[in-house]
């Protein structure tokens, strides 16, 4: 094999790579969402910028509504690390709606790897989820709802 033909092999090697690193896919379930509240149940998909404040920096955002108390999401093209950010936005304004502090919600929310709100949002780290991690456990990653 000439270098030319190496290089070419190792290119198209590390674009077959970068492909199928694309390919990933999760499933996550979302459980005891409150479906006597009104509104709709935003799944968000992040990597770390952004996370969990600027809904504009998630990957991807699925909405559904919140009328059953679980739901089954797929999210495709997942990196390999990541993290998930459930809101149940009772006033579907696309915002986590706050309480008379100003500080704790007053929706519902959901976090990866059982991430919790303390007097300040979860750090990207304790919601972190692996690719691998979730294919080694071969079933779908489950997120509770937590209500004020």
């Amino acid at each position: 094999m000439s270098l030319k033909q190496a290089v070419i092999s190792m290119i198209l090697g590390g674009m077959s790579m970068s492909v199928n690193a694309l390919e990933n896919s999760v499933e996550i379930r979302v459980k005891g969402i409150e479906t006597s509240r009104p509104g709709q149940i935003l799944v968000m998909l992040f990597q770390e910028e952004g996370f969990p404040k600027q809904h504009d920096k998630a990957l991807e955002i699925k909405p559904y509504p919140a009328t059953d108390a679980e739901r089954s999401v797929v999210f495709e093209n997942v990196p390999e690390q990541f993290a998930i950010k459930v809101l149940h936005d009772e006033d579907e304004d696309g915002k986590v709606t706050k309480n008379w502090t100003g500080i704790l919600p007053k929706e519902g929310l959901g976090f990866s790897n059982g991430a919790r709100i303390t007097f300040k949002a979860p750090s990207f780290s304790s919601a972190l989820l692996t690719v691998a991690d979730i294919e080694e456990s071969n079933a779908p990653h489950d997120i509770t709802m937590r209500y004020p």
